[in-house]
């Protein structure tokens, strides 16, 4: 597969079409025309359905544009380390988080430490921005990312755990399996007006708890008390289960994994600060998260 039609057909993707893509490349439409059948034609798939105000990807087309596009970014960061010494780097770095995601405070901390000169603008939100139009360059998301503008990188996974207080288990009936959950006080995570319910294998439990909040600070200051059972990301309740303050209730019935992902805008070149610091988290990660039991 030919580098220079594989960037050209990018383009045409990220740009939506052909004439906008031949004006950022600085190239005749002719040509941007020509690259990208070229591509289809030493594959022998149609990747682009062409219309007169439109184009669309085909599902080869889709699944190509996708991996193509992360390489590109790969191999553009590689490139650049050779050509900088990033410790020089200067300038400000825009990131958004989700609430309560402490493990992100001990590394950009640590980011900052390393690479003192740039300042970063940390805005924390549950909402999933618009990169482009809030100028944010790297955002931390949960879940599944679907979207043909951005990059998403996914760094690790992880699941929530099930936590109570030892005082509170003594307290109730005896919980041996998922049904039992049913019978104690719980509180819970959840947006407004949204149900609450716990997957957890081959049995999906729907919840009136005491309370619901969208803070995971409230929540474990409520299960702390011993008066209440919760469900939160491992890596929140972890000291707190290495130290014996909290336990994990039904181990043997894992809730579901999530993907912690690096998304970052492909409709403009990502900026030298922003690629240091996809690189230091990547390399990093793994000392402010220990995911070796919540995965798998």
């Amino acid at each position: 597969m030919d580098l220079n039609s594989a960037k050209v057909f990018v383009s045409v993707v990220e740009h939506g079409g052909f004439t906008a893509a031949a004006k950022a490349l600085n190239m005749p439409i002719s040509t941007v025309s020509r690259r990208v059948a070229e591509l289809e034609l030493s594959l022998n798939i149609r990747l682009l359905e062409r219309s007169t105000r439109q184009i669309r990807l085909t599902e080869s087309g889709s699944t190509l544009f996708h991996f193509i596009s992360r390489g590109l970014v790969e191999m553009e960061a590689g490139l650049l380390a050779l050509q900088e010494r990033e410790t020089e780097l200067k300038g400000v770095l825009r990131l958004s988080t989700p609430p309560n995601f402490e493990p992100w405070w001990h590394l950009i901390e640590a980011f900052q430490s390393d690479y003192p000169n740039i300042q970063v603008d940390l805005l924390v939100t549950e909402k999933k921005l618009d990169l482009i139009d809030d100028g944010i360059d790297v955002a931390l998301r949960v879940g599944k990312v679907e979207s043909l503008s951005s990059v998403a990188k996914r760094i690790l996974r992880y699941r929530h755990v099930l936590i109570a207080t030892a005082d509170y288990l003594a307290q109730q009936q005896a919980i041996n399996q998922p049904s039992d959950l049913k019978n104690v006080p719980i509180v819970a995570w959840a947006k407004k007006d949204q149900p609450v319910h716990w997957r957890l294998p081959k049995e999906t439990l729907v919840f009136q708890p005491k309370l619901r909040t969208n803070d995971y600070a409230h929540i474990l200051h409520l299960a702390r008390t011993g008066k209440y059972l919760t469900e939160v990301p491992f890596f929140l309740a972890a000291d707190g289960l290495k130290s014996g303050e909290f336990i994990e209730v039904l181990p043997d019935y894992p809730l579901p994994q999530f993907d912690i992902n690096l998304v970052y805008p492909s409709r403009k070149q990502l900026s030298k600060i922003a690629r240091v610091y996809i690189d230091y988290v990547v390399n990093n990660i793994e000392k402010y998260i220990d995911v070796r039991n919540y995965t798998g």
